[in-house]
Order: C-alpha cells, then structure tokens, then sequence
C-alpha cells in the first residue's frame, strides 16, 4: 500500500512540510511505502467550467494538473496538507481539489474508497475553518477519513518561523492519526480493497431540466 501527502506550502521545508513527514515517517516505520508530493512551483489553474471532461474523461486544462491527480489515483491514502491564509487552505490546494472531484467523477470518481485525511498549520488559529473546507473535500469525494487524539492541526510559523519541531502535541496527534489511517488502509485492504463507484454518481452531471 502507499501513501502520499500533498502538500500546498509555497515554502521549502515549511511547518506544513514537517508535520506530514511526521506522518509519513510514522507510516513508512510501519512498512508502508510513502511520497511526500510538493505543489510549490508548479500551474495549476482553477476549474474553469467547462465541462469538457465530460466527454474527454480528463480534465483538458493543460499544466501540471495530470501529474499530481495521477498520483493520486494510483494511490492507496492521501494526506492533504495546507498552511492556513485568512482561515482557509491556499489557493493552490484549491485549485487542484476541485479540479480532481470535478474531472474525477467524470472520469468514473477513482478516489472513492481510499484513505486520507487534513493537515493543516496556522501560527493562531483558523485552523478549524481550513480543515473542515478540506475535510468536506474528503467525503464528498468518498474517502474513508480516520480520526486522532485531536484534530490534525499544527501550530507554529510566528513571524514566519520555522518552528513546528516545537508543537510536541501536534507531533504526536500527527503520529496518532497514522497509526489510526494505517489501520483502517489494512483493513481495507483485508475486507477487498477499494469501493466501486456508485450509480449515484452518474446524477452528479444529470443536465438540468428546462
């Protein structure tokens, strides 16, 4: 099984970067693989209605859209990390979730039945307002969300600090909520592996009735 966390900090070994390696490490210890999947440099634009993926099984924006979502097809849990501006994950992380639940139903909802779950990191607070929008992206799309000791909230980054090697209650609800989401990939993975998608999905793209 692999794991693979996404991260949407724009800053080189960030607070957001070091509290999903703690998840990561604690996964990779317990023989799983892992790939930590950094959104920094990279285009992707936000969904632009289009719907041409509809026809063509594929989001058609052409920018590195297609590399992160393939990764996340072909794996077994995603972790979503964002650092928290204004209350909310970064524009960046946005784009891509809703590009790939858009383009992802059209092309048969292939994130259902995995599991994952929210990082996210603020200096204060907003966590609660961030993690809940990335949470709601979780379950709308069909994945299996394990909980922790806490929520999956960091605190660290005053003035811009590199600090998250100080948050020792956010190092162990990041350790817990691996322990928790290897657990529940296993078994999974016993019970018959992922879900298939449901015929309701077909309605999510029903045209609208005159």
């Amino acid at each position: 099984m692999k794991t693979i966390a996404i991260c949407g900090s724009q800053r080189e070994n960030g607070n957001t970067e070091f509290f999903m390696r703690v998840v990561l490490d604690e996964l990779a210890n317990k023989g799983m693989e892992t790939e930590f999947v950094s959104l920094r440099g990279k285009t992707i634009l936000p969904c632009r209605g289009c719907y041409q993926c509809l026809s063509a099984g594929h989001c058609t924006i052409e920018d590195d859209f297609a590399e992160v979502f393939d990764k996340m097809r072909t794996a077994d849990g995603i972790l979503i990390g964002s650092p928290v501006y204004v209350a909310r994950p970064t524009a960046l992380m946005s784009a891509l979730l809703e590009r790939a639940t858009f383009s992802g139903r059209a092309a048969g909802q292939p994130l259902a039945g995995k599991v994952g779950g929210p990082v996210t990191v603020a200096r204060r607070t907003g966590q609660a307002f961030a993690s809940a929008e990335l949470l709601l992206w979780f379950f709308i799309n069909d994945i299996v969300v394990p909980g922790s000791m806490y929520w999956n909230v960091g605190v660290a980054g005053a003035r811009g600090a590199f600090d998250a090697e100080t948050d020792a209650e956010g190092i162990e609800i990041m350790k817990r909520y691996a322990v928790n989401m290897e657990r529940v990939m296993t078994a999974l993975e016993k019970h018959g592996g992922q879900a298939e998608s449901a015929d309701r999905d077909k309605l999510f793209f029903q045209p609208a009735k005159a």
